[in-house]
């Protein structure tokens, strides 16, 4: 679907369907010559989510959409409303969607370059279908989708959410990718593309020789019950003016968690596909980064690996050693994404030494419990990276909450046969706790650090009209990309 973006001020233009938003009590602003009937009018009260659609009874319009935002709306309000406006127009069977913001409405609901991105990421997000998986995948008759709105800051903003929806569909079909499509392998190779979409990314794949050579045992330990070879992927974006920092994001890259050893139950084993979440919210990121601009030089690095069960696989009480020389004592194989990531981090740590380091990973089915499918588990080792990672979240509708990194659960992680158990306990429980101070081991003291488990909200949350249902959510690379953004 093609969105273009236009100023309102001029002229409507024939449009099978055109939606207008409105606050709850606020009457909408129909353009010139475009009317409905009096009862359609009297029946919207701009309620939250009690959208009218109307046929028009003169004008440039075929039909109207009136889009529900409910009281005091903002960018999420308007995320949901410009993906329902898509998929009403989808379900009509219609070519083409209008939708219209006034300046008045765009001045007061978050200014005219916020309302053109949130229009245009939930345009984007909600017109979303998987068909990886299709032998004769559907077309949809939608192909274009206009979206007007105040002045030159607005029509940038709209340009700037279809890059941000566009990284986010890209993410998603990575998630939802099967096992056997999207190997790490496979992933290194759309890292690989990536890098060729700008001048300004570059991208570097090690293999196992090399992380042999560079002592990931962790990584390589995870690797051995598959047939498929791990990889470790390295991608780094230049700003076109010089850098003001350098920041590292880490993605968690299972592309399929079996649990190894410590087999997982059957009943949705399917869904450990969405093991490399972390991985796909990394690659997002340098897929907006290919058409946007931020102040800081990006890495991302992405441990990629198969965590399955053959007579190589590490066993329960096996010892493998990290990057930087740390000892794990592996007592569950299915606490597998912490030892990946701890190499990654290791690596991090010793040869790009960046001023933040965030991690974004399915690590744990605790922060579930504590969280549900709707908010992140955030850790950061300073106030100010946990203000701007909230702000992101925030302003993004991918909230995350912090929790707490607790001494007593790094102490539980130590006093076995190695440096480290890969596991807390029983007797301290805080599984998510755990996971966090094992990887902080990894990173150190001297980089700012935050850990995102995103357990629950990479898949199986809530339906918000643009996200959430059956499917990955490509959660993680729009919060990177305003985090990044605000960056000074």
């Amino acid at each position: 679907m093609k969105i273009t973006a236009l100023d309102s001020s001029k002229a409507l233009t024939s449009t099978p369907l055109l939606a207008i938003c409105a606050a709850k009590g606020e009457s909408p602003v129909l353009p010139k010559g475009v009317k409905v009937s009096a009862s359609a009018e009297k029946d919207f009260k701009g309620s939250a989510r009690k959208d009218r659609l109307t046929d028009a009874t003169g004008g440039a319009a075929e039909r109207v959409l009136f889009l529900g935002l409910g009281e005091n709306p903002g960018a999420e309000e308007l995320r949901q409303a410009a993906a329902r406006a898509v998929k009403a127009a989808k379900a009509q069977g219609l070519g083409a969607v209008r939708i219209q913001l006034s300046s008045t409405s765009a001045e007061a609901w978050g200014g005219a370059a916020a309302c053109g991105v949130a229009l245009a990421e939930g345009a984007v997000m909600g017109a979303y279908i998987y068909t990886g998986g299709k032998s004769k995948p559907a077309v949809s008759k939608l192909t274009r989708c206009v979206i007007a709105g105040p002045g030159a800051k607005f029509r940038a903003g709209v340009r700037e959410g279809v890059s941000l929806g566009e990284a986010n569909l890209y993410a998603r079909d990575l998630q939802n990718f099967a096992g056997n499509q999207l190997t790490p392998r496979a992933l290194a190779a759309s890292a690989k593309k990536l890098a060729t979409r700008s001048a300004q990314i570059t991208c570097r794949v090690h293999d196992e020789a090399a992380m042999k050579k560079m002592g990931m045992g962790l990584l390589l330990g995870v690797s051995r019950g598959s047939i498929e070879p791990a990889r470790l992927i390295h991608l780094v974006y230049k700003p076109r003016k010089k850098a003001k920092k350098r920041i590292a994001l880490v993605g968690k890259g299972l592309t399929f968690d079996a649990g190894g050893i410590s087999l997982k139950p059957s009943g949705k084993m399917d869904e450990m596909r969405y093991d490399m979440s972390g991985s796909a919210a990394v690659l997002g990121v340098f897929h907006a980064l290919a058409s946007m601009d931020v102040p800081v030089e990006v890495h991302g690095v992405v441990p990629s690996s198969e965590n399955l069960a053959d007579g190589m696989a590490t066993k329960p009480g096996d010892i493998h050693t990290a990057m930087d020389g740390t000892t794990v004592e592996i007592l569950n194989t299915d606490a597998e994404g912490r030892l990946i990531l701890g190499d990654a981090l290791c690596y991090v740590r010793k040869r790009i030494k960046p001023d933040t380091a965030i991690d974004l990973a399915t690590l744990t089915g605790s922060v579930v419990v504590g969280l549900g499918h709707e908010i992140s588990g955030m850790y950061t080792t300073t106030d100010e990276l946990r203000d701007r990672l909230s702000a992101a979240g925030e302003a993004t509708g991918e909230a995350v909450w912090p929790l707490p990194l607790l001494d007593g659960h790094m102490k539980n992680l130590r006093g076995g046969p190695a440096d480290l158990r890969n596991i807390n306990q029983p007797n301290i429980g805080g599984g998510s706790i755990a996971g966090a101070q094992f990887l902080r081991h990894f990173i150190g003291d001297e980089i700012e650090w935050s850990h995102l488990d995103i357990a629950g909200t990479a898949w199986g949350s809530v339906a918000r009209d643009y996200v959430g249902g059956r499917g990955g959510t490509g959660v993680g690379t729009r919060l990177l990309m305003e985090y990044l953004g605000a960056l000074k």
